[in-house]
């Protein structure tokens, strides 16, 4: 885990890379695409938990016929 020092230097590098006018729209952008990443992340893990249909007796039976 970053510490407090870490974390402060990380910010003032990206304050003097992208300017104070730019940073809003980047964590604006870094928002949205966290959201996307947990909503794919949630659709794929609702599709994983699905459970498979069973195979019907009656149609196995009546293919081979």
């Amino acid at each position: 885990m970053l510490g407090q020092m870490e974390l402060l230097l990380i910010g003032g590098v990206v304050i003097l890379l992208f300017g104070s006018k730019k940073l809003p729209e980047l964590m604006k952008g870094l928002g949205s695409g966290m959201k996307e990443f947990k909503k794919a992340q949630s659709d794929v893990e609702d599709e994983v938990s699905k459970p498979t249909p069973s195979f019907d007796k009656k149609n196995e039976t009546a293919s081979k016929s």
